[in-house]
């Protein structure tokens, strides 16, 4: 099959680009002391996530207990779902699942442990906790080093539950476009993080895994990091909003729209923000990446003179957003040169329970 039979619009990934990003961020994991935990919620493929095993990842970072329920089905043995569980009828789901892979989930109150514990007794299930520590994001998590610490006390007897130690996600640094602002965020976490185990460690509770951190802050991250494991999604495939801040990973994937009507002064694709994320703004024509650009339910607009195209030629547009946009799609087809080589499933489309 050629890219020029794609029905569109659809999804395309550069194999190519795809593969030298898992090499690029590989390569800087192996400079630091620190493990890769992939984020699910940017591809929601069981295809890709496979594959950042096999390349090292130690496990699987989700958001949702039905992205979990999908990685577990499709052989992921070591899962985080980076969120509280608090809704009784997820609870029991959560039991099932906890005990067919070695499962994580993040806490924040006292009311939800204990719930916790119930259910996990019922099922009699081991489940791993991961205390939320509010480091920047103002969502949600604990705000003191004494919360965290009475928490973990919390966890620790409960008998079906295990302290694996603190989530601190400054997810408000991901897009910050000043490379000195995400450094220096950087230091002061890594100090309060710092200090924060000093004082577990003190209480009896040293924890075992401090996770976090994004594709936008991995290159900030000192080698020697506090952090023991880093939840890096967009990476594989990256945006427009990532890649204005320049990191070391180049975009893979696109939106394969067709010219539907052409005028002297614009093209219009099929391709509209039913198909295209747009909580971070517009994606770009890769042939007028300054161009501009107006979006409407079922169209991409671009005003651009001379734009050489014709009714229906194909166009990509460099999404803005790749994790919201992946979420409209149910299926990525994995090209190389002129040909489709594969075509991956996206089996947790639409699973945000």
């Amino acid at each position: 099959m050629k890219i020029s039979q794609i029905e569109t619009p659809a999804l395309i990934l550069e194999k190519s680009i795809f593969e030298e990003n898992i090499c690029t961020m590989k390569a800087l994991m192996e400079k630091t002391n620190m493990a890769l935990r992939p984020h699910y919620k940017s591809h929601k493929c069981p295809v890709i996530a496979k594959r950042q095993i096999a390349e090292g990842a130690k496990g699987i970072v989700c958001a949702k207990l039905s992205e979990a329920e999908d990685l577990a089905q499709c052989g992921i043995a070591d899962i985080l779902i980076a969120n509280q569980i608090v809704q009784p009828e997820k609870l029991g789901r959560l039991g099932t699942l906890a005990k067919k892979c070695r499962l994580t989930v993040c806490v924040d109150c006292e009311e939800n442990i204990l719930e916790l514990e119930k259910y996990m007794a019922a099922a009699d299930a081991t489940l791993y906790c991961l205390v939320e520590y509010e480091i920047g994001m103002g969502r949600c998590g604990v705000e003191s080093h004494e919360e965290v610490i009475d928490m973990a006390k919390l966890i620790a007897a409960q008998p079906h539950l295990v302290f694996e130690g603190v989530q601190a996600y400054a997810g408000n640094m991901a897009h910050e476009p000043q490379l000195s602002v995400r450094k220096a965020e950087t230091e002061r976490i890594e100090q309060d993080l710092s200090l924060l185990k000093e004082a577990l460690c003190k209480a009896g509770f040293a924890p075992k895994e401090i996770s976090g951190g994004s594709t936008g802050t991995i290159e900030t991250k000192p080698a020697e990091s506090i952090y023991t494991e880093m939840q890096c999604g967009s990476y594989i495939f990256m945006d427009r909003a990532y890649r204005d801040l320049s990191l070391c990973f180049r975009n893979a994937l696109f939106l394969l729209t067709t010219v539907v009507s052409v005028k002297k002064d614009r093209i219009v694709t099929d391709g509209g923000t039913k198909s295209l994320g747009m909580d971070q703004g517009n994606p770009v024509f890769v042939s007028f990446e300054d161009a501009p650009v107006q979006m409407s339910e079922e169209h991409a607009q671009c005003t651009v003179m001379d734009h050489g195209l014709s009714l229906k030629d194909k166009i990509r547009l460099i999404p803005g957003h790749c994790c919201t946009t992946v979420n409209l799609h149910e299926k990525i087809y994995v090209v190389e040169g002129e040909d489709v080589v594969d075509i991956w499933p996206v089996t947790s489309r639409g699973k945000s329970q």
